[in-house]
């Protein structure tokens, strides 16, 4: 009995967007991509779809070397969305180890590595949401 060992690289990258998380693993394929094993292609939200795929098509035909799973938790459909987008780009630039893609993405959106440090206003006391004030009636 041989056993041949055979190795090849994966990559485990994560991103941030409001509540969600998302962990992205990355190794060669055939440029199939699953979130929440659900292929890309089947998921019903076109809008996130669009998003998720953003860093798939900046980098052309090297899309078709990897095999992404994505796994995302909490928050909203976008910002899962978004989630998933973040730790696709950063888990294909550190797959390819390359300057060049990560340059692209930089000059594409800013956040796309970085992430987005946005959040939400937490609610005060006394008032109904983080800003907005009881109405006042004066006659």
């Amino acid at each position: 009995m041989s056993s041949q060992a055979t190795s090849f690289k994966i990559v485990v990258s994560s991103g941030k967007r409001k509540t969600s998380v998302a962990v992205a693993t990355i190794k060669p394929g055939k440029g199939r991509v699953w979130v929440n094993n659900v292929p890309l292609e089947v998921l019903p939200i076109e809008l996130a779809r669009m998003k998720i795929s953003e860093p798939l098509m900046l980098i052309g035909e090297l899309r078709n070397q990897i095999d992404i799973r994505v796994r995302v938790r909490g928050g909203g459909w976008m910002s899962q969305a978004e989630a998933a987008r973040i730790a696709i780009a950063r888990g294909i630039v550190e797959f390819f180890g390359s300057e060049e893609i990560k340059k692209i993405y930089k000059e594409y959106d800013r956040h796309m590595l970085s992430g987005d440090p946005r959040q939400t206003e937490p609610e005060k006391w006394g008032r109904i949401s983080a800003r907005r004030r009881w109405q006042k009636s004066y006659r």
